[in-house]
């Protein structure tokens, strides 16, 4: 509740961009609690932020835990950040009570999960596990115009006196706490979800170019009406999407419009797509189709489809899944298995460690929105089960 006061918004919701002055804030009150338990403090060129409990053996693979701390624009108090505070709370426990592991135990604060500011979202995780060059992102600007590559180098200028450690790693295994997002825990009645894999993830962004005129004295039969070519888009779109079981999700969020006057027809029409699902082939073919669809359903319009992130489908090791059911049930907490419908940093770290998430009840499956909302009791029943898992991981 300290950490969502940076960036509060009305409704009880954050808004805190990565790599502003309020991310900074938030980073530096968890190094202060980091601090009080003697944990090491480093970061790397992606600005992630890695708290560290040493372990016995200083040449073992360290087990890695933690989410993000930026949030959407108008967005909730427990989003990313309760895995970071999750995982700092297993540490602060353990130096409590005097426990020591074999291997090191990691938290880490993911740079720009979010995308609200920057997108894609996952740049940080993307650039430690190798998936792309730190550098792929260089160019993209927010709203104000401000290149990635110049926030990033403001920040790590700001974080200078913070140790600085080599980029990427392979760690034991990663574990990820998390609220669900969802409905499913709460609907059922249960304490936690043992994660078992992530959907595949595919955003496009697709820009129709007409010309504008005036309201008044442009005849309707000559115009290049970028919204109503963007109207028969989306339609189609729609049909190519619709999935009789629900499954596939669709989302055109974002439309931007030029000049965006009352009394001018739309010149220039942007508009964003989120394709997601959890069978990689479903996924691949919807979204290899969204260029033919959509050039086939505009009349007037220039198009150009470009596309942003494709992060494929991914199942999570039975190592840390079966670890995770095991605390649960140590810890007499209710629980199912369930695949996660929101993409998280953990998915970019499968290729290089046995990863798994632990999810708690979201309220009304509310997420990305001043409304999300789960319990103290819910949150601290996920921690407990994080740090039993932690414990059995890091020896």
């Amino acid at each position: 509740m300290e950490l969502a006061r940076i960036g509060e918004i009305p409704g009880d919701g954050v808004n805190r961009p990565c790599l502003s002055p309020g991310d900074r804030t938030a980073r530096r009150m968890l190094i202060a609690w980091a601090n009080e338990i003697g944990a090491e403090i480093s970061i790397d060129v992606a600005a992630n932020l890695f708290v560290r409990r040493a372990g016995t053996d200083p040449d073992a693979a360290p087990v890695l835990t933690g989410s993000h701390m930026d949030s959407q624009p108008e967005g909730g108090r427990f989003d990313g950040i309760y895995g970071v505070i999750a995982g700092l709370e297993a540490l602060a426990a353990l130096h409590d009570a005097g426990i020591v592991t074999r291997r090191a135990i990691e938290v880490v604060a993911w740079t720009n999960e979010e995308g609200g500011r920057y997108a894609p979202g996952c740049m940080g995780s993307m650039s430690w596990s190798g998936y792309a060059p730190p550098t792929t992102w260089d160019d993209v600007r927010d709203a104000d115009g401000i290149r990635y590559a110049d926030a990033l180098a403001e920040h790590l200028r700001l974080e200078a006196d913070l140790p600085r450690r080599p980029l990427g790693g392979v760690p034991h295994a990663y574990l990820e706490a998390h609220i669900e997002q969802g409905p499913l825990l709460e609907a059922a009645g249960l304490d936690i979800g043992v994660v078992t894999g992530i959907q595949g993830s595919r955003w496009f962004s697709v820009t129709l170019s007409g010309a504008s005129a005036h309201a008044g004295t442009a005849p309707v039969g000559m115009r290049r009406d970028a919204v109503q070519d963007m109207l028969r888009a989306v339609s189609a779109l729609n049909e190519l999407m619709h999935d009789p079981a629900d499954i596939l999700r669709f989302t055109v969020a974002r439309i931007d419009v030029t000049p965006n006057t009352s009394n001018s027809v739309a010149g220039r029409v942007r508009f964003t797509i989120d394709c997601r699902h959890p069978d990689g082939a479903v996924l691949r073919a919807k979204g290899d189709a969204i260029r033919a669809t959509v050039e086939a359903a505009v009349k007037t319009c220039d198009v150009l489809v470009e596309e942003h992130f494709d992060a494929a489908p991914v199942a999570f090791h039975p190592l840390v899944v079966e670890t995770v059911a095991a605390a649960a049930l140590a810890d007499g907490a209710s629980a199912m298995g369930l695949p996660s419908g929101a993409f998280h940093d953990a998915q970019f770290v499968v290729p290089l460690a046995p990863t798994g998430m632990v999810f708690v009840p979201s309220r009304d499956g509310i997420s990305h929105n001043p409304a999300e909302y789960s319990s103290p009791e819910q949150l601290a029943a996920g921690t407990r089960v994080l740090v039993r898992s932690l414990v059995a991981l890091a020896g």
